[in-house]
Parts: C-alpha cells; sequence; structure tokens
C-alpha cells in the first residue's frame, strides 16, 4: 500500500467521503457469481452502512450552510442601518451646535437650521427616502395618501386640495401617506 496520499496538500485533498465511494466496476468485482445470500446481505449492510456515512455528511454540510446563511441574514440586518445612522450624525451634530449658540444673533441660528436641513435631506437622499407631496387637484390614491378631511370645492370630488403632511417613500415603498384634505362636492 503507497502512502502517497498522506502527503497530498490539504487543497487538493478529497474528503472521506468521496474516497470511500466505489465505481460500479468495483463494486462489481467484489461480488461474485458464487457468493453466498450470507456474502451477499454482507456486502448489502456495508454499502448500506457507507450510504449512511455519506448521508451524515450531506447532512452536516447542509446544517453548516443554513447556519452560515442565517449569520449572514442577521449581520445584514444589523448594520442595513449603518449608512443611513451616519448619515443622522452629522444632522444631529448640528442641531446641538444650534442650541449651543448663545449670540442670539437669528440669522446664525436660521442658517444652522437650514444646513440642518439640507444634510438631512443630503442623507435621506442617501437612503432613497423620497417626499410624498401631491399636488392640489390630484386624484386621491389610498396608497400614497391619508385623507384627513374633506372640504367643500368646486374641484371635482375625490381630489386633493391640500396637504397638512408630507408622506414618505423608502425604495418606493411607503413609510408615511400623505395627510390630505380631500375636495366633496357642494351641499345644495
Amino acid at each position: 500500500m503507497s502512502h502517497h496520499n498522506h502527503h497530498q496538500h490539504p487543497e487538493t485533498e478529497q474528503p472521506q467521503h468521496e474516497a470511500a465511494v466505489e465505481t460500479p466496476e468495483q463494486a462489481d468485482a467484489q461480488v461474485q457469481p458464487e457468493d453466498t445470500p450470507e456474502q451477499l446481505k454482507q456486502r448489502i449492510a456495508e454499502l448500506e452502512a457507507e450510504l449512511a456515512d455519506i448521508n451524515k455528511y450531506h447532512q452536516a454540510e447542509l446544517q453548516n450552510l443554513q447556519r452560515r446563511h442565517q449569520e449572514e441574514i442577521q449581520s445584514a440586518h444589523k448594520f442595513a442601518a449603518k449608512k443611513f445612522a451616519e448619515e443622522l450624525l452629522k444632522v444631529k451634530d448640528y442641531l446641538e451646535m444650534a442650541l449651543q449658540d448663545q449670540s442670539g444673533n437669528f440669522d446664525a441660528l436660521k442658517m444652522g437650521v437650514e444646513m440642518t436641513l439640507t444634510e438631512l435631506k443630503r442623507a435621506f437622499e442617501q437612503a432613497q427616502i423620497k417626499e410624498i407631496l401631491p399636488q392640489p387637484g390630484e386624484k386621491l390614491d389610498p396608497h400614497r395618501h391619508q385623507a384627513f378631511q374633506t372640504v367643500e370645492s368646486e374641484q371635482e370630488p375625490n381630489t386633493i386640495v391640500s396637504v397638512m403632511q408630507k408622506g414618505y417613500t423608502l425604495h418606493d415603498r411607503v413609510l408615511r401617506p400623505a395627510t390630505v384634505s380631500v375636495a366633496k362636492a357642494p351641499e345644495a
């Protein structure tokens, strides 16, 4: 028996279960026509044991893959908001600076709030958060708009008269619908 296989590199070494698998010729070579039923039963038992070992190996591999996949999903969920959170840190810094300003200068305060809003809009843009800002006269879309009240109007019924609060989408999914007042026909 050669010791050649024991000196192979780990990268080229085949898993143990593959080395145990025989070709049909090898299996046929071990089963002879003159074999007794007991010998055939023994050979069947050996093959079944080998098959069970192979199945155990593949089950363990499958469980490892599933576990790694779950860990990757958990990691993705945990760090999905990281980039957005980093963008919001700048917004928080600007708000804190505005509150610490003791100068009483209204223009400086206004400029600080504008810078903060600009930074927040940029963070929203990076995270693909977009405004839902319907226009007066636009048809009410129950998926994107929430009717807060109905008002008598000359406009076509079920059209938007005014926007009370903007809505927002995240990757084209509604985060918050726009709150609107909707036209109804004037009472006669």
